[in-house]
């Protein structure tokens, strides 16, 4: 075992001593040392219930013969930072937690993790340390919090709180309906309700092969997901027996069905930058020979049809989505009609050919993949002038009457100006939003913009204007929104040039994004152009340094 570094002869008397500090018996001595990497946090709502979680891990695997240690990462609710300069942590967060994960499990020679996990960006980071490690790994994801509901109306955190915000501001609901809304939208404890970043993030995971069945979906404060989590601390005391790590299971083929999964269910943009990253850790980033790149995700986007759609696209709830039979039943319908998606079968870590054949399939909510919601898939890459290295649209979030656009500009170098400019009515029907120097670089840390898309559309404008963004999304953008545009601003790329009153055309049908400006004009503005200057110290400014662009997933 890989402990034996730190337990076995002699000369590790002092080490024994320090363990038998913490309370390791002899007799633990000779078991499997395994870390649970917790994300606990009182401040955020996706982990309020890891507490509990961590216990039925530990109960696992001390069932299981090993010897468990907790040791605590950081934890960011993308929804509490967002709106303001606490966003920009959030994405840099991600490595900061993978950073972590490696710190302690290196330092300490552990010989396997159960990396628990809920929120947007701990569960990619988790999956980055565990490429990274590649000791044996499992992934616990703590699950969606319960729907919200009011006046018998069905609520989630997008629909009931953030889009509340522009309904109020229209004149569509009182104060006192806005303060009923905000009490009631969040219920429990759990990641937002719908197929936002967390959610999509702990589906992929599942689909990959690095959880459990069914631990993408069952509920935060069900008991079937205590069982989850005992489960995997049972499962990864035989992982490190067998000596099976994430390397066998995360590969080419692994990501490109999640890729593949992602575009059926119409997940989150988000995505993009974290498979990215994953595959950067696991050694087959675009960098190497037929690697994962942004390629992957153009090449299937124009292949695979969106068979599943769910909160924001629509009005079902991943307690809905499990109970139609989640992402077994995805992975069912993927198997049996997709030829690009591969049949892993014996690299995940516990998934069966058996257990999907047998998956209870709901079509009224997953539909038969030959009977999908649409032939587009859901999420899309847009390039031309604006992003010739291409930028991300949730295609399953825009109306079809939309999927051609065309508008002028209205520019901002910064979310709280274009948030002014929404809030007094400054944007009108047939405007195209530009936000920019917000990328990783720029922002820097690419903050995450639901309170400008959720006021887009909470003010009637969701089918009338357009926003694009070198920055982000939520999983919970609807409206014609198009972000991570890369070049970015702060490197020079063409979202700095555009000037107020420019004809911006979007297509989604030719995936393309363009400026309908003359090349002698853009030369001149260029010419005028001021290199970016990194104005923050710290992680910020560290971030800002060695951070890539999003179409290689913003690695540091």
């Amino acid at each position: 075992m890989r402990s034996d570094n730190i337990k076995k002869g002699i000369a590790r008397t002092p080490h024994r001593s320090l363990l038998m500090a913490t309370g390791v018996s002899k007799k633990n001595m000779n078991s499997p040392f395994i870390g649970i990497a917790s994300s606990f946090s009182d401040l955020v709502p996706g982990h309020i219930g890891l507490r509990d979680l961590e216990r039925q891990i530990e109960k696992g695997i001390h069932t299981g013969g090993g010897q468990s240690f907790i040791f605590g990462v950081p934890a960011v609710c993308d929804g509490i930072a967002m709106g303001h300069d606490g966003m920009r942590y959030s994405l840099p967060s991600r490595d900061l937690i993978a950073d972590c994960v490696e710190t302690v499990a290196n330092a300490h020679q552990l010989d396997g993790l159960v990396l628990l996990s809920n929120c947007d960006k701990i569960t990619p980071a988790m999956l980055i340390a565990a490429a990274r490690i590649n000791i044996p790994c499992i992934i616990v994801t703590a699950g969606p919090m319960l729907d919200g509901e009011s006046r018998c109306e069905k609520l989630s955190m997008i629909k009931g709180a953030f889009e509340a915000v522009g309904k109020y501001r229209n004149g569509i609901i009182s104060e006192s309906r806005l303060l009923e809304l905000e009490e009631a939208s969040c219920p429990s404890a759990g990641a937002c309700q719908g197929l936002y970043t967390a959610n999509t993030m702990a589906c992929l995971t599942e689909v990959i092969g690095m959880s459990l069945p069914h631990c993408a979906t069952a509920a935060a404060v069900s008991s079937e997901k205590r069982r989850i989590a005992f489960d995997s601390g049972i499962q990864i005391v035989e992982l490190v027996k067998k000596c099976k790590k994430p390397l066998d299971i995360i590969n080419k083929d692994s990501l490109r069905n999640a890729i593949i999964a992602d575009l059926g269910m119409g997940g989150s943009t988000n995505s993009f930058l974290h498979i990215l990253a994953i595959a950067n850790a696991a050694g087959i980033g675009d960098d190497t020979p037929n690697g994962i790149s942004l390629n992957d995700f153009e090449e299937l986007s124009h292949k695979i049809h969106q068979f599943v759609k769910l909160e924001p696209s629509n009005d079902i709830s991943m307690t809905q989505f499990h109970n139609a039979g989640g992402v077994n039943a995805v992975l069912k319908e993927l198997l049996i009609n997709v030829p690009e998606f591969k049949d892993l079968e014996g690299v995940a870590l516990a998934k069966t050919s058996e257990i999907v054949k047998n998956a209870y399939v709901n079509e009224n909510i997953i539909h038969n993949y030959k009977e999908p919601f649409t032939t587009k898939p859901g999420l899309g890459i847009l390039y031309g002038n604006i992003s010739p290295e291409g930028s991300v649209i949730k295609i399953s979030a825009v109306d079809e009457s939309c999927y051609e656009f065309e508008g002028k500009a209205k520019t901002f170098n910064s979310e709280e100006d274009a948030m002014k400019a929404l809030e007094n009515d400054k944007i009108k029907e047939g405007d195209v939003i530009v936000i920019r120097y917000e990328g990783p670089k720029g922002g820097p840390g690419m903050r995450e913009m639901l309170a400008p898309t959720s006021l887009l559309v909470g003010k009637g404008l969701g089918t009338k204007a357009a926003l694009i963004t070198d920055g982000r999304f939520s999983g919970g953008t609807r409206g014609i929104c198009v972000g991570h545009i890369c070049p970015e601003a702060a490197n020079g790329g063409m979202i700095a040039l555009i000037e107020d009153g420019d004809i911006i055309k979007i297509d989604i049908n030719k995936r393309t994004l363009d400026l309908m400006v003359d090349g002698e004009t853009l030369s001149k503005r260029r010419a005028k152009l001021k290199p970016y200057t990194i104005k923050y110290k710290g992680l910020l400014g560290k971030y800002a340094r060695t951070v890539s662009d999003a179409s290689h997933g913003a690695i540091v």
